[in-house]
């Protein structure tokens, strides 16, 4: 999640994803992408956005 929220805040420059990605860091929460079968060798989809 934290990950996920880095990356659109990113690309899209939107604070409220900032702040989750604050709020996950700092409560230490992330999902673990072993147990659902995402490694880091996984090609990630695009984050499609609307304009």
């Amino acid at each position: 999640m934290r990950d996920f929220s880095w990356k659109y805040f990113a690309l899209t420059g939107d604070v409220e994803s900032y702040l989750l990605y604050k709020e996950v860091e700092r409560s230490g929460d992330s999902i673990d992408t072993e147990a659902i079968g995402l490694g880091d060798d996984d090609e990630e989809l695009p984050i499609e956005v609307e304009r």
